[in-house]
């Protein structure tokens, strides 16, 4: 039987429907299955560990034979300080660069920024702790006459330089949806261009920067290599911006391939993991409220 031309549309479009289905649905499967693997592993140390203890004591000391002690405060301040040094200084530069790529850079100059934008996210991240041992660490110690360079700062620097490039493209694409009859009536008003950013993008945009925030803050709680080689790996709660610290993911990568699988070491490593699913879904959830709140408004 030979189908219509009408009918062969009709079946394409329901095979790319189904098709779009299924990769929606394989996203959270793949989410969740991972989740399942990770709890699992880490789940038989759960019913052993003292939970305040765990995530308040900065005593890590998970090879100890006779007292191994596995608390992640330190590391939990660590991650945390970190990645909100690194956001106050993304943030601005990239909600910056994206604004004045969206409304003031000529279309030669802005196709050679954007080029060269994304480049500094095509860096590997190894590649970037590199540069926070042999550039940053010397610069710091020359210029803030610290005794080490590796530490918080440098750490923090780095993850700035490596969130900017994802928010300033996603910052752009939400001030260029902006319609251009919001701008033109601005400027029918009398309003000057930093009035028509201020007082028209800024607040028309908001929910894109927002997302633009939210995945820098991604990229920067979830680095691992740049933080392992350029914070200091000390675990201690830090009092200064110069003080060496540890992340949960500098953690995980460092001693889980020197654990025993089954140990209480490989579960609690496994623990930090949950961890820090917990922490993104809090920041995704506060987003996501956040969002919702600014909408209703």
């Amino acid at each position: 039987m030979r189908l219509s031309r009408k009918q062969l549309r009709a079946w394409s479009e329901k095979l790319i429907e189904l098709a779009i289905r299924l990769c929606g649905i394989s996203a959270i499967v793949f989410v969740f299955g991972i989740f399942f693997f990770v709890f699992r592993e880490g789940a038989p140390f759960l019913a052993k560990i003292d939970l305040r203890e765990f995530l308040f004591s900065d005593q890590w000391i998970p090879t100890s034979q006779t007292n191994p002690r596995y608390g992640v405060g330190a590391l939990i301040v660590g991650s945390v300080s970190v990645t909100v040094l690194a956001m106050a200084i993304a943030v601005p530069f990239g909600v910056g660069a994206a604004i004045f790529l969206s409304e003031f850079c000529g279309p030669r100059a802005k196709e050679g920024l954007k080029i060269t934008i994304e480049l500094l996210a095509a860096i590997p991240s190894v590649v970037w702790g590199f540069i926070g041992l042999s550039v940053v660490s010397p610069l710091l110690i020359q210029v803030f006459h610290v005794p080490i360079g590796v530490n918080l700062f440098n750490g923090a620097l780095l993850l700035a330089l490596m969130s900017v490039p994802i928010i300033v493209s996603i910052g752009e694409d939400a001030l260029k949806a902006v319609p251009d009859t919001y701008r033109e009536a601005a400027v029918a008003l009398g309003a000057t261009r930093w009035q028509v950013v201020y007082r028209v993008l800024l607040p028309a945009a908001k929910n894109g920067l927002l997302a633009a925030v939210l995945l820098g803050v991604g990229r920067a709680i979830g680095e691992t290599m740049a933080v392992l080689m350029a914070t200091g790996h000390s675990i201690r709660i830090p009092h200064s911006l110069f003080d060496p610290i540890r992340t949960l993911t500098a953690t995980i990568a460092a001693e889980l391939g020197e654990t025993s699988q089954g140990s209480e070491h490989y579960q609690v490593l496994f623990l930090i993991g949950l961890l820090l699913f917990l922490i993104t879904f809090i920041v995704n959830l506060t987003a996501d409220l956040v969002v919702k709140g600014i909408r209703r408004k």
